[in-house]
């Protein structure tokens, strides 16, 4: 590798960190917002979005820029594809992060739900496989990638529990419908969170190894 194909390459890895930083903390937030019912915290996260568009935009733009002036091969190659796929997933988490604040909002204005629904439970299990799946990315780690392939089937247990939780809610309390339809809304957004993070996770596997491993049962064995 050419030293400034390598420095090309260190500035990527910078900037993807810095929106995978960006991206937790308005997750962070949005999910705070939900559960403490705090609109202006979720109007923070809404207004947030188009700075994530933006450094998305910036890293994929930098990505074809190194695709066509160091026409990298092998790793450097994986790598910088690898990039772009998880700049593409980052982007995605952030806007399901805005889909939630938008669901904060919307609820904050409405008398509670009375039901024991696990958001915050749900939300740490989705957080920290996108921090570990980051955390792979600058380790190179594809132990740490296959543990959070594994842990995709907790977040979808969870949000299957607090389904049928609000499916029996309805039936017993049609007038609240609404309301219930933007709480499940957010779980399914924060599954979805989980299922980016797995993406991730395959990703770097894929840089790392070369191998492809999406769609294929992931059990890791302690």
């Amino acid at each position: 590798m050419t030293t400034h194909l390598q420095r090309e390459i260190d500035r990527l890895k910078k900037e993807i960190l810095f929106m995978g930083a960006e991206v937790e903390s308005a997750l962070g937030k949005a999910v705070e917002a939900l559960i403490t019912r705090n609109s202006k915290l979720a109007e923070e996260v809404i207004k947030s979005d188009e700075e994530m568009d933006q450094l998305e935009v910036e890293i994929e733009e930098e990505c074809l820029k190194i695709l066509a002036l160091h026409q990298p091969v092998a790793i450097d190659l994986r790598y910088v594809i690898a990039i772009l796929k998880i700049n593409n997933d980052l982007e995605r988490i952030g806007d399901l992060g805005v889909n939630i604040a938008e669901r904060a909002v919307y609820l904050s204005s409405h008398a509670p739900i009375d039901l024991p629904l696990d958001f915050r439970g749900m939300a740490e299990m989705a957080q920290l496989m996108l921090k570990r799946s980051l955390d792979a990315l600058v380790n190179l780690d594809t132990t740490l990638a296959r543990q959070v392939r594994a842990s995709d089937d907790e977040v979808d247990a969870i949000n299957r529990y607090m389904y049928t939780l609000m499916e029996d809610y309805i039936k017993e309390n049609p007038q609240r419908i609404s309301e219930v339809l933007h709480l499940l809304s957010a779980s399914r957004h924060l599954e979805r969170v989980a299922d980016q993070a797995t993406n991730i996770a395959e990703d770097v596997i894929y840089m790392v190894e070369g191998e492809i491993v999406r769609h294929q049962p992931e059990v890791f064995e302690e």
